[in-house]
């Protein structure tokens, strides 16, 4: 690849990474009342309908707890951007498939060490 090409596709998987950011911000403010307490009423509230609502809070602190986990892999692939690491494993050190990284631009592993 020319530098020119490199640069485009560092700007693009920069891009990319910084729209899933944004995404993932956006989908935890939107579910944060579903991971808050439970209340206990047991005037409006029957016993499994309390059970279905600290179902649906468990769920929801499930997939804030995968969000966090994302946002993660997220810095950690734009730490990797900055430092020029960015598309090469990190175990093994080869190049990651493109199309890899355009499924999942904050793949850190090559398919062989995934």
């Amino acid at each position: 690849m020319t530098g020119k090409t490199v640069a485009m596709e560092i700007s693009k998987a920069r891009a990319a990474l910084e729209a899933a950011r944004t995404a993932i911000e956006r989908e935890s403010r939107l579910a944060a009342e579903a991971r808050s307490t439970v209340e206990l009423d047991q005037q409006s509230v029957g016993r499994l309908s309390r059970m279905d609502a600290m179902q649906v809070q468990a769920m929801a602190q499930a997939q804030e707890r995968k969000r966090q986990n994302d946002l993660v892999r997220i810095d950690m692939a734009l730490r990797r951007l900055k430092a020029g690491d960015y598309g090469y494993c990190t175990e093994c050190g080869e190049e990651i498939a493109q199309r890899r990284l355009e499924i999942d631009p904050m793949a850190e592993r090559c398919i062989s060490c995934a």
